[in-house]
Formats: structure tokens, C-alpha cells, sequence
């Protein structure tokens, strides 16, 4: 997805098949429709209507990854309440009768390495805030699934009045709560980025305590912060989030209890080409 602050306006896809810029289809989806979000089928489609390349995507990796899941009874599989018992087998599904359901605790553990999000806020000379955000999502989940990074306010959320937020980690958690919308709003009373950003993850961890995420806010000055869930601490996580301001010339690394790195410009490069007047460092 990418969001406009000065404007508000707003392009995302979820599900997207085949095409790699999926932030670049998100723009697409921003300046050569009336919507805000398409997903699935429909998205590859339309992406290939506006010029993006279709192509597989398969890799040698991602092959011994799905070899080894099967293998292993297609573990983890993210599924619950069902037959037959999803922790042994790869199914096919059914529902499980409502009286021998479990905690409705998820059954899947986590695995804390298997998120790729990369998100992005950028600050113009002018003062316009954009946000961005891509992933491939969580590995293994159901087929349709669509996590927090398309979601206004989820995975990222801008307001040139007020700043900047992009979010990562356990996304189906994160959405309901929309952290990033939560972070700007508390910028945008006078709250500095770091009380913003612990405050986000605070009340999902009131819900969720053992919840794994991160999420980095900037204020519209060029303040900056990241927050972690403790989990991802524990774990020794590195996540990777990146600022950039016209007020510097290179990009910011956002610090992080647990070292995040700058990186992941490429699938989110597209955009600084929103901004007027952004001085590009050097990636």
C-alpha cells in the first residue's frame, strides 16, 4: 500500500499473484482508479493492464520450503476448530463441532523469521508525509489470506499534518487494532514518537502478551521511533525500517532494542517519487 498524507489518498493490493512491484501496482491503484483496495486474480490483472510484468515467482528456496512443509504434516498451517487435527495433517478441513473446540488461543506458533515487511515514511521539503509498505506475507498461511500491510492504518498510515507510521509483525493481531492510524493520531495531539509508538504496540499487548510486531513513527519534524513487542525482543529479531527526510541527506537508520537496519528500499522506492523536492540518499 501507499498513502499520501497531504491528500489522503490511498492505494493498496492484497493476494497479489505473480507481479514482484506490488507497492508500484498499490500507486497504480491510487492514481488510475476511484478505489483504495483490490485483491486477488483481479489485482494480477489488473496490474498487467497497467503495464507491470507478470512472472513466476517461484524459487529454488521457496520449492525446498513447501517440500519441507509437507513433510512435516503441513506444519504450521494457521487453521483451528477443524478435522481433522490441523497440528497432524494437511487435510482437507472441515469444521470441528462447536463443542470440542479449544482455546481459541491460535494453535500456530509464530515463526519469528518468517516476516518480510519492509515499511517505509517519507518526509518531504515541503512537509508531505508518504507511507509505504510491502511483504510476501506470512509463510504458510491459508490460501486468501490478506494480512495488515494493505490495510489504512494497519500496516501504514500518513497525515502531513500530523506524521507517519508503518507496522510489521503478526498481522492478523495487528489489524484489528490499527496501530499506525493509532500512532499518527496520538502525533497528531502533541505526543512525541516514542510515547506514540509504545502506546500502539501497549494496547495490543494488552490483548495479546506474548504478541510479536514492531512499529516506526515519525513525526511531520523528522522525529523518529521504533517500538518493539516484547517477544520479538526475546527472540533477538532484527527488523528492518527506514526513514528518509528531505532534511537529510541519506537515509536514517531507526534504532531499536533490538538493532534494527536500514534497508529494504527497492519494492518501496516507488515512493520517494511522491515527494517533490526529496533529497534522495544513497540506498
Amino acid at each position: 500500500m501507499i498513502m499520501n498524507g497531504d491528500t489522503m489518498d490511498l492505494g493498496a493490493v492484497g493476494n497479489l499473484h505473480r507481479v514482484k512491484n506490488a507497492v508500484g501496482v498499490a500507486r497504480a491503484v491510487m492514481e488510475h482508479t476511484d478505489h483504495t483496495l483490490l485483491v486477488g486474480e483481479a489485482a494480477s490483472a489488473f496490474a498487467q493492464d497497467m503495464g507491470f510484468k507478470a512472472e513466476d515467482l517461484t524459487t529454488n528456496r521457496s520449492l525446498n520450503i513447501f517440500f519441507q512443509w509437507l513433510k512435516t504434516n503441513c506444519q504450521p498451517n494457521f487453521r483451528k476448530n477443524v478435522l481433522p487435527d490441523p497440528s497432524k495433517s494437511c487435510g482437507p478441513y472441515t469444521p470441528e463441532p462447536k463443542q470440542k473446540w479449544r482455546s481459541q488461543k491460535a494453535r500456530t506458533q509464530t515463526d519469528l523469521h518468517s516476516h518480510d515487511t519492509i515499511g517505509m515514511i517519507v518526509i518531504g521539503q515541503n512537509g508531505q508525509v508518504v507511507a509505504a509498505t510491502s511483504t510476501n506475507g506470512a509463510t504458510h498461511k491459508v490460501p486468501g489470506r490478506v494480512g495488515d500491510s494493505p490495510v489504512a492504518g494497519a500496516g501504514a498510515y500518513a497525515d502531513s499534518t500530523a506524521g507517519g507510521a508503518a507496522a510489521t509483525g503478526q498481522g492478523d493481531i495487528m489489524m484489528r487494532f490499527l496501530p499506525s492510524y493509532l500512532a499518527v493520531e496520538l502525533m497528531r495531539s502533541g505526543i512525541d514518537p516514542t510515547t506514540a509508538c509504545k502506546t500502539a504496540i501497549s494496547r495490543i499487548k494488552k490483548y495479546h502478551g506474548d504478541f510479536f510486531g514492531a512499529i516506526i513513527c515519525a513525526s511531520k519534524t523528522g522525529e523518529y521511533e521504533v517500538t518493539l513487542g516484547s517477544s520479538g525482543q526475546r527472540a533477538g529479531v532484527e527488523m528492518s525500517a527506514l526513514v528518509l527526510s528531505s532534511l537529510s541527506d541519506y537515509p536514517q537508520e531507526a534504532g531499536s532494542p533490538m538493532g534494527c537496519a536500514a534497508g529494504g528500499c527497492g519494492y518501496c522506492s516507488v515512493a520517494l517519487d511522491a515527494i517533490p523536492g526529496l533529497k534522495k540518499g544513497k540506498e
